[in-house]
């Protein structure tokens, strides 16, 4: 059995360890977690260099007015995930992180909630594509992008089962293949010409594709076929009382606030800029945008699909863990961010304007300004899952209202100043005021005045951790 989210759990049983074995079973593992870490980042790599790659064919290919609808359109879209999901991921590895298996509770009427939420939302997507009369092609792109909804609401549920489950090569593939796919749709389109409709179109294919292939996934884990982790046999056996809807509403209403407010400054920037610029304009934004994005990815796959399972066990029972975290975790995390900051505002300078030509110059100007939030975001991250995790989910929530109150206020004021520019000095902005935000926060609410653990006591913890019996 591979191993599950109990990966970093300290061991008991510390009288097994003689001679070479303490060493040896720390050796096992970090290589193991290591392991897990790199398949997600390999993963992630080629999630970067696809969404890339479909970046630039799609704007070497089409015009640059219809690349900005396009782009524009699949923003929106992109924006109303939050809704079709409603926190449903996050509710289910909060509640499994805290319940074991007695979460199983929770899994079928979190599904009926999530899916009349995407119900709602496809249906009004499509809504406002048959408002859109004046530019038919932009409706038609929207009403065909809706699918993407569905895709997305499939592949969080599944990736949120292969977390718990501890599947992290399954987890890794299924991230990849839609992107891949992706990549030959737009080859098709550049190969034989074809129009930003037939690139829609290609898109909501691959998003049918994705949820036909998540039910042999799904399938299982509803009928409990495999135990999530081991651990929940140590639990205490607990009358399980029913679930309603509106409880499932209420405990997810704040992850579903959360995912939007991160969205919102990922995507809403596009928006307006196609609103108010026009659709070259958001031609300009989207490429270095969707190069800010792909970054974004590393720390979600560090706190959200490996260690925010664990991170809520740790809130409860590790002290310890939530400490080395805090310190060890954001250092690391804020040191990365200004490795690849660097690596993308020196890098994009030269290669932008050469993939995708001289009327896309002012792409790379505008991606060097946006890597600038990558350290603030990196370190937010890293700080912001010890407030989702330690019963602070509602207050870093509302930071992240603020930080978007700060964004939108940010863009009213610059974007008609600045243009493009001034919409990516707001996402700057808003990154540096919302990681401040987490950071005190974290500092106050969670460290406190514990001593924060040293390099000597993060090598000591890890030389006395065990691994669990498979």
């Amino acid at each position: 059995m591979s191993p599950s989210v109990a990966d970093l759990d300290t061991g008991g049983g510390s009288e097994r360890h003689h001679g070479t074995a303490r060493p040896t079973a720390a050796r096992g593992r970090v290589v193991t977690v290591l392991t897990h870490l790199g398949m997600l980042g390999l993963s992630q790599v080629g999630i970067t260099l696809a969404a890339f790659a479909t970046q630039i064919v799609l704007a070497r290919t089409l015009p640059q007015e219809a690349f900005g609808t396009f782009t524009a359109a699949l923003a929106v879209v992109s924006l109303t995930a939050p809704l079709a999901v409603f926190g449903v991921p996050e509710l289910w590895l909060q509640r499994f992180g805290r319940e074991g298996e007695r979460a199983y509770r929770w899994v079928r009427p979190s599904l009926r909630v999530m899916a009349a939420s995407s119900g709602l939302t496809v249906a009004g997507i499509l809504a406002w594509s048959l408002v859109e009369g004046s530019d038919p092609v932009a409706a038609g792109v929207r009403a065909l992008l809706a699918a993407i909804v569905v895709a997305q609401a499939g592949l969080a549920l599944v990736g949120t089962v292969q977390q718990l489950r501890g599947d992290y090569r399954g987890l890794s593939v299924l991230q990849v293949a839609p992107h891949l796919a992706r990549v030959l749709v737009v080859l098709a389109v550049w190969a034989f010409g074809l129009s930003v409709l037939a690139a829609a179109a290609g898109y909501a294919v691959v998003a049918v594709l994705t949820v036909l292939g998540c039910v042999p996934v799904m399938r299982p884990f509803l009928r409990r076929g495999k135990s999530i982790d081991d651990r929940s046999r140590e639990l205490p056996p607990e009358p399980a009382s029913r679930v309603r809807a509106a409880r499932v509403t209420g405990a997810a209403t704040p992850f579903v606030l959360g995912n939007l407010f991160y969205l919102i400054g990922m995507y809403l920037g596009t928006v307006v800029a196609a609103e108010f610029l026009g659709p070259a304009a958001a031609a300009v934004l989207a490429v270095p945008m969707s190069v800010l994005t792909a970054v974004y990815l590393v720390p979600r796959v560090v706190y959200q699909q490996y260690f925010l399972a664990r991170l809520h066990r740790w809130s409860g029972t590790d002290r310890d863990a939530v400490l080395i975290a805090y310190r060890w975790g954001s250092l690391g995390m804020l040191a990365l961010g200004t490795v690849l900051a660097a690596l993308v505002a020196l890098g994009g300078l030269p290669v932008l304007p050469l993939l995708l030509g001289p009327e896309y110059r002012r792409s790379a100007t505008v991606m060097a300004l946006l890597a600038l939030a990558i350290p603030f975001r990196f370190a937010g991250a890293a700080v912001a899952s010890l407030l989702t995790s330690g019963g602070l989910l509602r207050r870093k929530v509302a930071y992240q209202g603020v930080g978007a109150l700060v964004f939108l206020a940010s863009l009213a004021v610059a974007t008609p100043l600045w243009g493009v520019t001034g919409t990516a000095a707001a996402t700057v902005v808003a990154e540096v005021v919302l990681c401040t935000l987490f950071w005190t926060a974290v500092r106050r609410r969670v460290v406190g005045n514990s001593p924060l653990p040293s390099w000597h006591d993060l090598r000591q913890r890890l030389t006395r951790e065990t691994p669990r019996a498979s």
